[in-house]
């Protein structure tokens, strides 16, 4: 680390809730520079090893640990993220750097990747810094793969790991890594991942239809030095998933929601590079080119269906150190495509652009005071080339953060951020409705983003409390009929209120997180169904998880997961505006609690062995973040969400050499 950022480092360390993890008085200097946010204190980082004991499987499993992320749907095709209650589409979204854009079919998440490929990752909630990228006015999630340096030691040339595993609720995951050196600067990580299920069932023994996939993936990175100082990755990957999945994989079956063949396929192709020549000068730069695919064949009524996205884009930035300022300096641009039709056929198509420039400084005014400001500007450009019309917006953001540190212990937290997001390329199914229009006085949307937080540690304890409140102005929704509307619908506003208690003590480590969030759009409730692609509620969260390490290679956990019903609530608010009802109804959210154990045993340097019960009493419940239960309104008969997975005996082999 530059000797001149230690005081900057020193001062941020409590802005950083993803230390829970850490089981001893010290944290390392890698561990500081990981998040570095002022004025937020509810970012979380994610670690291989707490993916490892829980024996992390999709995107539910990664984040079953951060109470202000949940994610929606049973299986990997159907789930989505949400961040304080709004869904993933309001993120940044990167693997490696390559942007995450757009949906294939908004039934279907946008989001795939495998833990076993992780090194970390980054969970920034709610608008803030200007380097989080365009169009994060939800936030930002960065995932980030391993390369050789993770998994090899500096002085091996050669290694592997091969990992079995087994779920009685219900399939199997075989996994096979290569790694080695080219020379003492440069190696190749290679893996392999196959899982396949069976149909899983639920809490009451039901089987749940759709939820039997078949999925592989491949992974290649190149990873070197040419100098000390001057370095360079270049990955690719390629992930399938086929199954026979309902019509709409994220909702129950039904006699109007059958089971039809359905395939997605992603490939994604990353470069990193890196340079840095003293305090002026060091420069990270991300290209990436992304394709992604879905195929479904609803051969009883239109036939083979198929949507496709492309995007292709770079992010440059720059960080020079000025006395007691540290800037971080660039501009990324990203172009975006997305096809929608039968094959051989032409379907529809659109066309979109976007365009960034950022400045942050992070001011070390006092040994104590940290002040954090930024802006960016960013120009959206859309081209809906069917329909023959256009749309573009551009804007500034602004933000400013402190953090004062009282003592070695106490550090206050205080941020503003502002944040702005065009209208970008839609999902490949809703562009082919029939017909896609946009209000000619379509407005950008725009978020300010206020938390404060309050945060203590000391050898033993880490505490953090925070309240935030977002107001997201000039909300773009669709109206779905015999043709798509784009148009601004009014305010989404969540505020909330995030409490982590972290302690620690020889073999234990204990972790209490307690989430409240509210989400309303033009003060009615928010429900995954109508608004589908913006948010959807859940009830106040609370977590409890519990480490114990009995020996260096003996580890045990379990974790509970509580969260509060939801009654009477008011929906088809969004609706009855579209003219789909001409009255208002109401659903429940019933609560429930979850609870998940692991043991972790690792004889020697070779051989890891997990064993992990996810639901351990056998719950039937369903996810708050998923679609709602709508089956008593008449007329809504299978609008609903898929329960989640019953009792899971998950065991798995490790072995590497």
């Amino acid at each position: 680390m530059n000797k001149k950022l230690a005081p900057l480092t020193s001062a941020i360390l409590f802005a950083l809730s993803g230390q829970f993890a850490v089981a001893n008085d010290e944290v390392s200097e890698e561990d500081l520079e990981t998040i570095v946010v002022v004025g937020q204190t509810t970012n979380t980082l994610i670690t291989p090893e707490e993916l490892d004991k829980y024996q992390a499987n999709d995107l539910g499993d990664i984040f079953r640990l951060v109470p202000s992320v949940s994610v929606g749907g049973s299986i990997g095709v159907a789930q989505k993220v949400y961040v304080r209650g709004m869904e993933d589409t309001l993120l940044n979204v990167t693997v490696d750097g390559a942007r995450q854009t757009s949906t294939l079919f908004h039934h279907i998440g946008r989001l795939s990747i495998d833990p076993d490929l992780l090194k970390e990752v980054e969970v920034q909630a709610g608008a803030g810094e200007a380097t989080a990228g365009a169009g994060a006015i939800g936030g930002a999630i960065r995932f980030k793969t391993k390369d050789i340096n993770d998994v090899l030691l500096y002085d091996e040339q050669f290694g592997g790991k091969i990992r079995a595993s087994y779920f009685s609720n219900e399939g199997y995951k075989a996994s096979a890594s290569l790694y080695g050196r080219l020379n003492d600067e440069w190696g190749v990580l290679a893996s392999y991942v196959y899982t396949d299920r069976d149909l899983m069932e639920d809490g009451n023994g039901d089987e749940i239809s759709g939820t039997d996939p078949e999925q592989s993936l491949a992974f290649v990175k190149l990873s070197g030095m040419f100098s000390d100082s001057h370095g360079m990755s270049l990955s690719y990957e390629i992930r399938e998933e086929e199954g026979d999945f309902v019509q709409r994989p994220n909702w129950a079956e039904s006699g109007w929601n059958s089971i039809y063949p359905l395939t997605t396929e992603r490939d994604t192709i990353v470069l990193n590079h890196n340079f840095g020549s003293g305090d002026l000068i060091n420069v990270e730069t991300s290209i990436y080119h992304t394709e992604a695919s879905v195929e479904q064949d609803v051969y009883d009524r239109w036939g083979i269906y198929r949507g496709e996205v492309t995007s292709t884009g770079f992010d440059i930035r720059n960080t020079s150190i000025l006395g007691d300022h540290q800037f971080t300096y660039g501009v990324e641009h990203r172009e975006d495509e997305v096809q929608s039709g039968a094959p051989r056929t032409v379907g529809a198509k659109e066309e979109g652009t976007v365009t960034g420039v950022f400045l942050q400084d992070h001011w070390q005014l006092t040994p104590a005071l940290l002040l954090s400001y930024g802006v960016r500007y960013d120009q959206y450009d859309l081209e809906l080339v069917t329909y023959d019309s256009d749309v573009d917006s551009d804007g500034v953001s602004p933000n400013v953060g402190v953090q004062y540190a009282f003592n070695d212990n106490w550090t206050l937290n205080l941020g503003y951020a502002e944040a702005m997001r065009g209208k970008e390329v839609g999902d490949s199914f809703t562009i082919e409705a029939g017909y896609v229009t946009v209000d000619p006085e379509l407005e950008a949307e725009e978020v300010s983003n206020t938390e404060l937080g309050l945060a203590y540690r000391d050898d033993h304890w880490n505490i953090i409390a925070s309240v935030y409140q977002s107001d997201i102005d000039d909300v773009i929704l669709d109206q779905l009929g015999q043709g798509t509307y784009f148009e601004n619908v009014g305010t989404l506003e969540t505020d909330g209120f995030e409490l982590k208690v972290g302690y620690w003590f020889e073999g234990w480590n204990v972790v209490a997180s307690y989430s409240n969030n509210d989400a309303e759009l033009n003060g009615n409730p928010v429900e995954g169904y109508e608004h589908i692609g913006l948010a959807n509620d859940r009830g106040d969260t609370l977590s409890l998880n519990v480490n114990y390490s009995l020996s260096d290679s003996v580890e045990f956990g379990w974790n509970l997961q509580y969260v509060q019903d939801l009654n009477n609530i008011e929906v088809f608010h969004r609706v009855v505006e579209i003219g789909w009802s001409d009255s208002l109804a109401e659903i429940d959210k019933e609560g429930y609690q979850v609870h998940d154990i692991f043991a972790q045993w690792e004889p020697n340097d070779s051989i890891l062995v997990n064993f992990t019960v996810q639901n351990l009493f056998d719950k039937l419940y369903r996810d708050h973040s998923t679609v709602g239960d709508y089956n008593h309104i008449p007329g809504w008969e299978g609008v609903g969400g898929l329960y989640e997975a019953g009792r899971d005996i998950r065991l798995s082999v490790t072995y590497n050499f």
